[in-house]
């Protein structure tokens, strides 16, 4: 009897040792490249700091001292923590290749063949859509918006600027815009999930602009010129969306029962 109980006990002991063996190699492997990701960035940041930060800055700061701006900090540490911040975006930007190869290192061995083609053919269409609208946003948007706020201010006071402010400015407006770009993306995979449909799209359109010119006040400075170069741009990227969900097949619920089964 003794025997049977530990022969029991051995074989219950060896299925949650089977059992929990994938979801710590799993949990190492996502370790390891947490590690990974964060070296990568911090000898991306030294090399940002020490060889890339004042390029940078400069032309960071060319659209406003080109209109006779003068740009000034204000607090002992202001222009260091800028210099920090700035390299600290560098430092994503150079580190990210690294980056999205571990974590495309990371999911691939969970993804069927026709999945992984699906995966790189949007990952580079994301990334073109993001880089488009920061260049959208600081070739068209961003000189019109600078032009606004210095008229609007010139009988008033004479224009000296932060530059922490001024690069959170820029900042604020170059983001939203590389977001809001990926709106086709986003939509495409929401109609392969099956959670939208082109019905439903095209019936919520009216509803859908004023929602995007709220979205565009709220996403960029207070601002006629730049919230309508904003708004528009989204809408017509939604009714790009809104024609590529017309063609898209949601995916087989038989295929998302495999694929549960098999996990």
């Amino acid at each position: 009897m003794a025997k049977k109980d530990i022969q029991v006990t051995s074989r219950h002991d060896a299925e949650v040792e089977e059992k929990t063996s994938p979801l710590l190699s799993h949990l190492l492997e996502l370790r390891n490249l947490l590690l990974h990701c964060v070296i990568a960035v911090l000898i991306g940041f030294v090399v940002g700091f020490y060889v890339l930060c004042t390029p940078t800055m400069n032309f960071i700061m060319t659209p406003i001292q080109a209109r006779g701006v003068e740009v000034i900090y204000t607090a002992v540490s202001e222009a260091l923590t800028t210099q920090f911040r700035v390299s600290f975006v560098l430092a994503v930007i150079l580190a990210s290749p690294y980056i999205i190869f571990c974590i495309w290192r990371f999911i691939k061995p969970a993804l069927y063949d026709n999945e992984i083609r699906m995966t790189r053919m949007l990952f580079v269409l994301a990334l073109f859509l993001f880089l488009l609208g920061i260049v959208f946003c600081y070739r068209y948007v961003y000189n019109l918006a600078i032009d606004f706020f210095l008229v609007a201010g010139e009988d008033l006071a004479t224009p000296m600027l932060s530059i922490d402010k001024y690069v959170n400015f820029l900042f604020s407006f170059l983001l939203p815009f590389g977001i809001v770009f990926e709106l086709p993306v986003a939509l495409y995979i929401a109609a392969r999930m099956g959670v939208v449909n082109y019905t439903q799209l095209a019936k919520f359109r009216k509803y859908v602009f004023f929602a995007i010119f709220i979205m565009a006040a709220i996403l960029t400075p207070p601002d006629v010129i730049s919230q309508v170069m904003l708004g528009v741009p989204m809408y017509v990227l939604y009714e790009i969306g809104v024609q590529v969900v017309r063609f898209t097949k949601p995916k087989p619920r038989g295929e998302k029962e495999d694929r549960a089964i098999e996990e």
